[in-house]
Formats: structure tokens, sequence, C-alpha cells
């Protein structure tokens, strides 16, 4: 595994400035020129070799895309997308020597926001990445726009184990509930995805099923407004977890 960020060439186009990039690839020659690549165009770019050790690096820290290659050695890329779908709110870019529309259509399918067929020139890899880096960043930029402003009136006290309202309510916080506040509580405005709250919730993350998440936020919402009788402004953003 390798991270690079570096201070790229006056010439270079920094369309993916601030991107997280995970580029999930075998084979070390594509894998190093890729990360070249995208650090030339103002990315921190990390190179992973496998999905499990992406998982494990999931469970500490987070990227905004995935580059996953779909042929890798133990789990393969399309039954990754089919699980990151489900725990995380990631990019997801899918790069494979299949290309036919059959393989598109499964990938597309199982959760992947774009599907690059191999060979591919490097600039198209970096269009496609920069086109959705700039979507998902719209979405932010709208979601912080809507956020409610009554969300900086809630707070946590007592060791972050009771939660108070605006109108002066109090309630007593289990200890997931403590452990999913606290996340959104560090990050007011801005999404936290799924897979940094989910590892939040459990020291092993990969076998946590993601339904869980949904269920322990809406019992929380449940419980919040019969105490408070306000409700607690928790927003789910599709492709890019929840919001405080």
């Amino acid at each position: 595994m390798e991270t690079r960020q570096e201070a790229p060439p006056a010439e270079a186009v920094r369309r993916l400035q601030g991107a997280r990039v995970w580029v999930v690839e075998d084979d070390l020659e594509w894998r190093t020129l890729v990360i070249d690549e995208l650090v030339q165009h103002g990315a921190t770019a990390r190179g992973i070799g496998s999905v499990e050790t992406l998982y494990r690096e999931l469970a500490v820290d987070s990227c905004d895309i995935v580059v996953l290659d779909v042929i890798l050695p133990g789990e393969d890329g399309l039954s990754a997308t089919s699980h990151l779908r489900r725990i995380g709110d990631m990019g997801i870019v899918l790069v494979t020597a299949r290309g036919s529309a059959a393989d598109m259509a499964q990938g597309l399918s199982a959760g992947a926001d774009c599907y690059l067929a191999k060979p591919l020139e490097l600039p198209v890899l970096v269009a496609a990445l920069h086109s959705l880096y700039r979507r998902m960043a719209a979405r932010l930029a709208a979601a912080r726009r809507d956020a409610p402003d009554a969300g900086n009136a809630w707070s946590l006290r007592a060791g972050g184990w009771e939660l108070w309202s605006p109108n002066g309510h109090s309630m007593a916080l289990s200890t997931a509930e403590r452990a999913l506040l606290r996340e959104l509580f560090s990050m007011p405005g801005t999404p936290v995805g799924r897979e940094r709250l989910i590892a939040a919730l459990t020291p092993t993350p990969w076998d946590f099923d993601p339904h869980r998440l949904e269920v322990l936020v809406h019992r929380l919402r449940s419980r919040v407004r019969s105490a408070t009788h306000l409700a607690l402004p928790i927003r789910a953003l599709r492709g890019m977890g929840y919001l405080l």
C-alpha cells in the first residue's frame, strides 16, 4: 500500500484538488502509473493491492472515491462494489478488461458510479474522476445549504452520555447512540460517511450489517422526539452518509 501527495508541476491542471482517491489494483506497474497521474492532478492517492486490504483500510480511514479493478486476487471487484455500496458512501469507479455491455450492466447494477474498460487512457480516467468528484461536491454544497439551523443548538453533555435539545430537554443515550452522535457532532454541517459511523460502532466493521445503522438512526429519532418533543435534525444523504 502506498499513499502519494505531491505538488504537481505548474502546467498541470488540478482537476482533482482535494479528492482522496484509493486505487485497488494488483498490477503494481499500472497502479503506480495511475497514482502518479492522479497526484499530478491534485489528488491524494493511495494504492491498495486487494479488496481485503481495502476493507482493513476503510476500518480506520475513509476516501472520496475508489478506483476498483474487477479481476483481483481473493474477493473480486464486483462483489466488493456491492459490499461498498451497502456500507459506504464513496464514489466507485470500476476499471477492467471486461468491456462487454453485459459486464458494464452488471458493474453498474452492483452500485458502481462509472465503468471504464481497459485498455484505458489515463486522461479519460482523470476526466471520469473529475466529473464524479464534481457531482459529489455539488451534492455536499446543497446539503450544507439545506442543513437546519436548529442542529447547532443541540448538544452532548455528561461526557457525551446525554443529548440536550434547544428547548432544554435532555435524554440519556445508549452506548451505540453516543458513538453515533459523537461522530456527527464532531463534523457539524458535514456529511459523515456510513463507513466511518460503522467503524465507530464496532471493532469489526467488515462483519457489521449496514441495515443496523439505519435501524439505529430510526430508533434514535423516535426516542428523541418522544423525550424532547423536537425532531433531531439528522439527515440521510444518498451517496454521502448522515448530516447533523
